[in-house]
């Protein structure tokens, strides 16, 4: 593709975008992927989307909260037809989540008619949350379920304030909330994404529907001890909360199991950090999910409570901090069930699935009509580099997501 920053011609179809983007962030030791929000790697990305925007002549945003937009037509109608996704990363993430959806967003619009409905594309800003521990960020702000006042205190593993990183990226952070005019140019959102699973993998089926993503959040537990020297201290002498860090790891894994939902912790930090050190704190992350919002609750209190009792044995005192949290998520039922009867009609099939993996759609239905679907994942396997679509199975996305389109926008 042509330099970025000027005028390019138009890729020829979604292998030719796909390939064009890929090698951004990608880390050449793990094969993963460290596009994280505001930085070096993300701002080539938002480089990347804006020179397809204006290669294909579409009226190009960014709106207060950093979201990327590029439109076909007049937005102001009101009835616009979005389809996208993000293109920030886990970190060593693979490549299919989150850039899958706006790759695609852009391969299929270019195959869909002139006329109708406006027709946008979206980079929602800040999706997945790996740098200042809040996931959906932009579409977050933009919906007011995330605050501006809350935003701004936001702060990565450096010490940068979330308004420090977009001063930095050239964006005003003073501007950013809510944003009901830009939303209510809306009329219907569908996003394309990798499936995080293997719902699809043992089936004849490229393409399914979504249906409901279940509650999830994130809260900090903070393991608060006394540092001291490992190689001097009796056992009987500490108070080290990576003892009870660890027995919470434990615990939450068997509660979540015997619930039937999900617990992970999978970050945390340590201080003072060193090997012949006992602990003054442990930082730990927990993400839980569950079906409905009474065993998330039951799940989540039952991990810090066992927490709390284990410290209280240890000398180590816990606080547990809500960073973020989802409601069940019911994908709007009409729209949901158009995709489905249209790629049933046309392709002999799309299973309905449900899943536990939040995204900017499930921010959003709360405000717009919105649906989502998944590309068959053989592996399974997602947040990793190991996480795969064939390139049949994504030509067969494109064709599904642009008959779509063409279904909302034209018809």
């Amino acid at each position: 593709m042509a330099e970025r920053g000027g005028r390019i011609a138009v890729a020829d179809g979604f292998l030719s975008l796909w390939r064009d983007l890929e090698p951004i962030g990608r880390h050449a030791g793990s094969g993963g992927y460290r596009r994280f929000a505001w930085g070096g790697a993300d701002g080539e990305c938002r480089d990347w989307f804006r020179d397809q925007a204006r290669a294909r002549g579409l009226r190009y945003e960014v709106d207060r909260n950093g979201n990327q937009w590029a439109w076909r037509g007049d937005p102001e109608r009101g009835d616009a037809v979005v389809t996208g996704s993000h293109l920030d990363s886990v970190p060593d993430g693979g490549a299919f989540d989150g850039p899958l959806g706006v790759v695609s967003a852009f391969a299929a619009v270019d195959r869909v008619p002139e006329g109708g409905r406006p027709l946008g594309i979206v980079n929602f800003t800040d999706e997945e949350g790996a740098r200042f521990g809040v996931a959906c960020v932009g579409s977050r702000l933009a919906t007011g379920t995330l605050t501006p006042e809350r935003a701004r205190t936001l702060r990565d593993a450096q010490g940068i304030s979330l308004p420090q990183a977009m001063e930095r990226a050239g964006r005003d952070p003073d501007a950013i909330g809510p944003d009901p005019e830009r939303l209510a140019r809306i009329g219907a959102f569908v996003e394309l994404h990798i499936e995080q699973g293997r719902a699809l993998a043992d089936t004849p089926h490229p393409v399914g529907v979504a249906s409901a993503i279940w509650p999830h959040g994130r809260w900090r537990f903070d393991f608060h001890g006394a540092a001291n020297h490992a190689g001097t201290t009796r056992l009987e002498d500490r108070r080290d909360p990576m003892l009870t860090y660890a027995t919470t790891v434990l615990g939450a894994r068997k509660k979540a199991r015997l619930a039937g939902a999900l617990a992970t912790f999978g970050k945390v930090a340590v201080e003072p950090n060193g090997v012949n050190a006992i602990p003054s704190l442990v930082r730990g992350w927990l993400d839980a999910r569950a079906a409905d919002r009474p065993t998330l609750d039951t799940v989540v209190a039952a991990i810090e409570q066992a927490a709390r009792e284990r410290g209280g044995r240890d000398g180590v005192t816990v606080t547990v901090t809500e960073e973020s949290r989802t409601a069940l998520v019911e994908f709007d039922t009409a729209l949901r069930d158009r995709l489905a009867t249209l790629l049933t009609e046309r392709h002999g099939g799309a299973p309905l699935l449900p899943t536990g993996a939040g995204h900017d759609a499930g921010i959003l239905s709360a405000t717009v009509p919105t649906a989502m679907l998944y590309v068959r994942n053989p592996t399974g396997v997602s947040h990793a580099p190991a996480e795969h679509a064939t390139e049949d199975d994504c030509e067969a996305g494109v064709t599904a997501l642009a008959e779509v389109l063409e279904e909302l926008v034209c018809r």
